[in-house]
């Protein structure tokens, strides 16, 4: 199995008690196979209901048991008909019960990709309001790490995601569910979230599993005597829109085998000579000083180049609130003992939580590879970890230099005269606003947060390229910048780093 290749079971609890939310599941999850069908179109996807009157999976045949479980669709590459399955899902009868629909969904994926590598997941969606069936041997617990084995034995992940609506009451039942999905997630198989709106129901709903990649192992130096050996993730990065490409409408309708390419060659030519074509071995960049533009070879700029060596080191503490906020620029990273060192993972520990306890963040100069042009400053905070197998760990965020920072100064209301100062109903008017757009009001649980609100811009993408709506970009005629018509109104300092006395000329071409 390729490793950008995802094979998905979608588990869906169809159940009495999730009749109300049936809809908005229905739309989230055609979404998800609407997007994988742009751009994943190589992913294999599968779908079970559980909670369902009727029972029809491979088990069931073979050895009993797991009832008012379905497949509804086999796993098979994302197509239309994997996107209509989805739609009118069955109003089921029978409380779901879904660790039958975990194995029913682990079997599903083991007959398929057997041991072959890749990117396996279950997606449980439910509410966990039913009780599950005793097992016929030893307790639920038990048969949860019986699960969890023959998940990590083949490499498979499973999302967690319980849908409840806020007002709901908890029983006795509901939290012996959330705790074997939390055993589950104990064991490093699962990942548990619950949500309560639509929006946070297809932000939770992942489109893609995401590998994780170090962008740094090595020694976390705290002194000359002290190095700890950490590896670093991007916690967070931000996702690109996906990328258009250019589309021409010249090829003749009849032109089966047309590829509606436009491809886009680039030519300098020299100012002197507009007709000659300079080649690569005779350029050379030039850079903006003052009025002139000085060349500049590729030998002295690798001369004169910072080459800083590999390495992240603690530059010193500082007290939490000396560091606003606002001053976090770019991604966030997180770094982690290595795996498996058992001395790495406690000094990290040890650290983390003498800076948690004294309220207290480490700054850090990192350079997270060998010939990195520039050395990046940033602060590290603690990360203490509630679960119990997940060791603690720090983040990092990147700090900006003195060049790096905006000082805005704005006037006083109170410096202004009275007749430009609110009144008492003016500026009531303008708290009350501020409190009603207030995401996390005290009391309340924290609105459209982060890890669950899908990003809108991107959404409106997906839904326009669904629906058709895309941009065509169509070239009628090659195109070629003259110099003379060009020359007189370009300034070099609209484009430094050009070569020298050189004009870039573009030319399109239609195929």
């Amino acid at each position: 199995m390729a490793r950008n290749k995802e094979g998905l079971v979608l588990l869906l609890d169809v159940g009495p008690s999730m009749h109300g939310a049936l809809q908005e599941v229905e739309n989230v999850c055609s979404t998800l196979l609407r997007k994988k069908l742009v751009y994943n179109r190589s992913d294999e996807v599968g779908i079970v209901l559980f909670g369902t009157k009727e029972t029809c999976n491979d088990l069931a045949k073979e050895i009993g048991g797991y009832k008012h479980v379905v497949v509804k669709h086999d796993i098979k590459v994302v197509e239309e008909g994997t996107k209509d399955a989805l739609q009118n899902l069955p109003r089921g009868t029978a409380p779901g019960d879904f660790l039958d629909a975990i194995v029913v969904g682990l079997d599903m994926l083991i007959k398929r990709f057997g041991n072959t590598k890749g990117k396996h997941r279950l997606c449980l969606i439910t509410d966990s309001q039913h009780p599950l069936r005793d097992p016929p041997e030893g307790t639920k617990e038990d048969q949860v790490d019986t699960i969890a084995e023959q998940m990590k034995k083949h490499d498979i992940k499973m999302d967690c995601i319980v849908f409840r609506e806020s007002g709901v009451q908890h029983n006795s039942v509901m939290d012996e569910n959330d705790q074997l999905l939390y055993h589950f997630r104990d064991r490093s198989v699962a990942k548990v979230v619950q949500v309560d709106t639509p929006t946070s129901l297809l932000g939770a709903l992942k489109t893609r599993i995401v590998l994780p990649v170090t962008i740094f192992r090595g020694d976390l130096e705290v002194s000359s005597n002290l190095k700890i050996k950490v590896w670093v993730y991007k916690k967070t990065s931000e996702e690109k829109f996906p990328t258009l490409k250019k589309y021409s409408d010249q090829a003749p309708p009849s032109d089966k085998f047309a590829s509606h390419e436009v491809k886009v060659d680039f030519e300098y030519k020299s100012i002197l000579e507009p007709d000659t074509v300079v080649p690569p071995d005779q350029r050379i960049k030039g850079y903006l000083y003052g009025p002139q533009v000085v060349p500049i070879s590729s030998a002295e700029w690798e001369a004169v180049k910072f080459k800083p060596e590999k390495g992240v080191k603690l530059l010193g503490f500082a007290d939490r609130s000396s560091i606003p906020r606002h001053y976090f620029m770019k991604d966030v990273n997180s770094f982690v003992p290595e795996p498996g060192n058992k001395k790495a993972t406690v000094a990290v520990s040890a650290i983390a939580r003498a800076m948690q306890e004294m309220n207290k963040v480490a700054i850090l100069r990192c350079v997270w590879r060998q010939g990195q042009g520039n050395v990046a400053f940033g602060v590290l905070t603690p990360n203490i970890s509630s679960v119990n197998n997940v060791p603690d760990s720090f983040f990092f965020n990147i700090l900006p230099f003195s060049e790096d920072i905006r000082e805005f100064q704005f006037r006083s209301f109170s410096s202004l005269p009275s007749s430009s100062q609110p009144t008492e109903e003016q500026q009531e008017a303008a708290d009350s606003l501020v409190k009603m757009l207030d995401l996390a009001p005290p009391g309340r649980e924290e609105i459209l947060r982060p890890d669950f609100t899908p990003n809108p811009m991107l959404e409106m993408v997906f839904y326009s390229k669904n629906n058709n709506l895309g941009l065509l970009y169509s070239v009628s005629h090659t195109m070629l910048v003259s110099v003379n018509d060009c020359f007189p109104i370009l300034k070099w300092k609209q484009f430094p780093g050009l070569p020298v006395n050189m004009i870039l000329v573009k030319s399109f071409s239609n195929h």
